[in-house]
């Protein structure tokens, strides 16, 4: 999918939003950031919803994602939050997804859960720890401990200055490369 405080940014017109975590690497400060945003433009968890509900995903990702599936066992781990895969993941197959939580009181997003702190380089070693070989992909920074954690980590479309400080993981632009290495390994 499209980075969704991208998308919100640009349906809402609050540039403000379009801050990632290919931006800043501390998530919680990145979150009380975009918390109060949301808070200072009165934006609703319903507002967010209609919003969300008009993302696509990106060109060639559904096609992948099912080839993916039809080869191998697929988990997505997504900073984003459970009510936002709700509106996201039918486009996708409902594919099975690890994610965090906004905790929202009438219609207001007042604060965000993390399942754990650092749940994606942890969800990889609780599978490793069953003796699953992990494959891993991803482009922040928040995905770095989870691509080097991974038997085999690559990053996808990722900014140019991740992947020269990343040398050691490969590094896709392309559905059908990613899926190549995937098949190779």
């Amino acid at each position: 999918m499209p980075e969704v405080w991208i998308q919100l940014a640009e349906l809402t017109g609050i540039e403000a939003l379009r801050r990632t975590t290919r931006d800043e690497p501390d998530y919680d400060v990145l979150m009380t950031y975009r918390l109060g945003i949301l808070a200072e433009h009165d934006l609703t968890m319903s507002t967010v919803a209609e919003v969300l509900a008009e993302i696509e995903p990106l060109d060639g990702a559904a096609d992948f994602l099912e080839a993916l599936r039809s080869r191998h066992q697929v988990l997505l781990l997504s900073d984003t939050f459970e009510q936002y895969a709700d509106a996201m993941m039918p486009h996708l197959g409902l594919p099975t997804i690890f994610c965090h939580r906004l905790i929202v009181e009438n219609d207001r997003i007042l604060n965000y859960e993390l399942r754990t702190p650092d749940h994606k380089r942890r969800t990889v070693e609780a599978m490793q720890s069953l003796n699953f070989h992990v494959t891993a992909g991803g482009d922040s920074f928040n995905d770095l401990s989870m691509l080097n954690a991974a038997e085999a980590g690559s990053l996808f479309h990722a900014p140019d200055q991740i992947i020269a400080d990343n040398p050691q993981l490969a590094s896709f632009q392309e559905f059908d490369d990613l899926l190549g290495w995937i098949d190779s390994l």
